[in-house]
């Protein structure tokens, strides 16, 4: 994948670990700004065009996953998470507070060169197909809720923000663009632009899991996001397309 010299920015308070990933990545043409504080990383996501964040919930000076938060209220930004093999509570909370992926440490140079890569080609996808849709959409509301498609913004009944990534943006776009219609795992893949391997497939459940966890008001019995067994998922309530 080219990846077009994308600014990666690395935060973690291990200044060795800063380090060894600016110079990995930079080997493979990207461009890596590397901090070991949050106030560092706000200051430089405030200044300069960053591509995508990998960040430690340990960075120094703050709390990683409120900062993943704070990141997703206002941006779609691409964001992976660093986490220890022992953070597993840490890792669930950065993915639903809207991160797109995670990589724990001790970790493969290559491994997150891999996931680096995905995150940037799906956001890139995501980007397209939201520049080639319907033009005279504006958002889409549901059951009290509002997903806004310029702006990248899901507003819940009560009209507070909810953290989303853009796996779960493209998937809940797919949905809503066709209430009331099954659309098959292998429809939702290229919808999503996702590659239909045995990996992508289960992110597609995975996703699901996490929409029904944000716009359900019991994930364990959806109302919305229903499944129709052995073929895929439908949503089940009226649309209002908002032009």
């Amino acid at each position: 994948m080219d990846t077009g010299n994308a600014h990666v920015l690395v935060a973690d308070k291990d200044v060795e670990v800063c380090g060894k990933m600016r110079e990995y990545l930079g080997q493979h043409q990207f461009r890596v700004t590397a901090v070991s504080s949050s106030m560092q990383m706000l200051e430089i996501i405030g200044r300069e065009a960053i591509d995508l964040l990998v960040v430690d919930p340990r960075v120094n000076g703050g709390d990683g996953l409120g900062l993943t938060r704070r990141i997703r209220e206002t941006s779609q930004l691409p964001i992976v998470l660093l986490s220890g093999l022992i953070d597993e509570a840490d890792r669930v909370m950065g993915l639903e507070l809207g991160a797109d992926d995670y990589v724990t440490k001790p970790f493969s140079p290559r491994e997150l060169l891999a996931r680096i890569r995905a995150v940037l080609r799906r956001s890139r996808v995501a980007d397209t197909a939201s520049s080639s849709c319907d033009k005279t959409v504006r958002a889409y509301r549901f059951a009290g809720w509002e997903l806004n498609v310029k702006l990248y913004r899901l507003l819940s009944p009560d009209g507070a923000r909810i953290p989303i990534s853009r796996g779960e943006f493209s998937l809940l776009f797919a949905l809503l663009s066709a209430p009331q219609q099954v659309l098959t795992r292998d429809r939702l893949l290229d919808l999503t632009r996702l590659h239909g391997t045995e990996v992508y497939d289960r992110t597609i459940d995975v996703q699901i899991l996490r929409l029904r966890r944000k716009v359900e008001v019991d994930a364990s019995n959806p109302k919305l996001i229903r499944t129709a067994r052995g073929s895929g998922y439908f949503f089940d309530v009226p649309v209002v397309a908002v032009r």
